[in-house]
């Protein structure tokens, strides 16, 4: 595929940024097997580079007179609070299994805010993900008109999880902005070691196989290709206004990015241009849809390896939907 990519990093958080929406991004490193040391080393994680603060996203609510600095040189979703708008969880402590999420953006003067600007289809975009990696969800919440929004979830597993907020709202010159915040689900909580690095993952009779490069403060490549049965996929559908939508949650802190891909064909191949915040573990969450149903594919990569991408032998790809784990839910308001 020829099409260069466009990073969306949707706020400003933590520690490096990834790019930002619809707009090129900076780099990334290699796709490999990581070192068990690199795997928790996120806290030793190097400075992010300013270049994501300029495509930090910050906004202000209608009627504001001034809007409060955003975070600066800190990659999406590590803030509850940013640019003068705070994600209020109603629904902290979700149960296990099915329930329903309830939370509002509130401005500066703590009101809920019910304009947005609507990108990508919708006017705003909620994910929850767990913190072990192995759960993801992409949500597609209704909101009500004193600005309440509410959505179903499943969970599997009780834990901790961070719900991530992706918005803009409908203010003269507002950027987008990121905001993420904790969810605890009650229970015996079982940890589970993060998936392990695979070039290829399998969902639904899907195979998706990963290319490129991911280096930190370096622009790279990511190039997913996905096949059925053997053939290549060329008539991907359009999801939320591309063929393919990109979330990479950094393991540790889950600095957050959104990435979408820059225009193209409908398949096979679906490519990004990312900048990584950090040396460090990721995971990659691509949607795609085919045949009206929209599918989740996960990767576990490095960043800062040093090496090129390397095919593994078949024999490493995960049995049909081990890959995404309970990544694939998509519940649409």
């Amino acid at each position: 595929m020829n099409t260069g990519v466009k990073i969306t990093a949707y706020a400003a958080a933590l520690a490096a940024t990834f790019g930002a929406a619809y707009g090129v991004g900076t780099g990334v490193g290699p796709v490999e097997e990581p070192k068990k040391a690199e795997h928790g080393e996120h806290a030793a994680a190097p400075a992010p580079s300013k270049s994501a603060a300029a495509d930090g996203h910050a906004g202000h609510e209608a009627g504001a007179t001034t809007e409060a600095p955003a975070a600066a040189n800190l990659p999406g979703g590590l803030q509850v609070s940013d640019g003068g708008y705070t994600l209020a969880l109603e629904t902290p402590t979700p149960a296990t299994g099915k329930s329903v999420l309830k939370f509002s953006i509130k401005d500066a003067a703590g009101r809920k805010v019910t304009a947005f600007t609507t990108e990508h289809g919708k006017e705003l975009h909620f994910i929850v993900a767990s913190r072990d990696l192995n759960t993801f969800r992409h949500l597609h919440p209704v909101k009500a008109a004193d600005g309440t929004w509410t959505t179903p979830v499943d969970l599997p597993a009780a834990g901790g999880y961070k719900a991530f907020a992706d918005f803009k709202p409908a203010v003269k010159g507002a950027k987008g902005i990121t905001l993420g915040a904790d969810l605890s689900v009650p229970g015996a909580y079982a940890p589970r070691p993060m998936p392990a690095v695979a070039p290829a993952a399998n969902v639904d009779g899907y195979q998706v196989r990963l290319g490129g490069t991911l280096d930190p403060g370096k622009a790279g490549e990511l190039r997913l290709t996905v096949t059925k049965a053997g053939k290549p996929v060329t008539d991907l559908e359009p999801y939320l206004g591309a063929y393919g939508h990109l979330v990479a949650l950094r393991d540790g802190d889950l600095a957050y990015l959104h990435v979408h891909p820059n225009e193209g064909g409908p398949g096979p191949d679906v490519s990004f241009t990312a900048t990584a915040p950090s040396a460090g573990t990721y995971r990659l969450f691509l949607d795609f849809q085919h045949e009206g149903k929209v599918r989740t594919a996960a990767f576990t990569v490095t960043a800062g390896a040093g090496k090129a991408t390397a095919p593994a032998p078949e024999a490493t790809v995960p049995a049909a939907g081990e890959a995404t784990d309970d990544a694939g839910e998509h519940t649409h308001g």
